[in-house]
């Protein structure tokens, strides 16, 4: 695992103390960790969005497709 040193200013700092003591963090470090674990989801989850608005339409998703859907999953054929 590699090092990264960084600077906060001390309000910054202490928020960084505060969540770590209060949210059950071992050490800052997993707690900017499991912040930049969040920012590449939220990356991930937009792109995956932008590549979906810039698709071909396709036939709505309403309740019978989300019927079929489950019927698909649980190996039974869709009437």
């Amino acid at each position: 695992m590699s090092t990264m040193n960084i600077s906060l200013p001390d309000y910054l700092k202490s928020f960084v103390d505060e969540q770590v003591a209060g949210r059950g963090y071992g050490t800052s470090s997993e707690y900017i960790r499991e912040l930049i674990r969040r920012d590449q989801d939220r990356l991930t989850l937009r792109s995956l969005l932008l590549d979906g608005a810039s698709s071909a339409q396709t036939a709505p998703a309403d309740a019978d497709y989300f019927t079929a859907l489950r019927d698909r999953a649980r190996g039974r054929q869709s009437k």
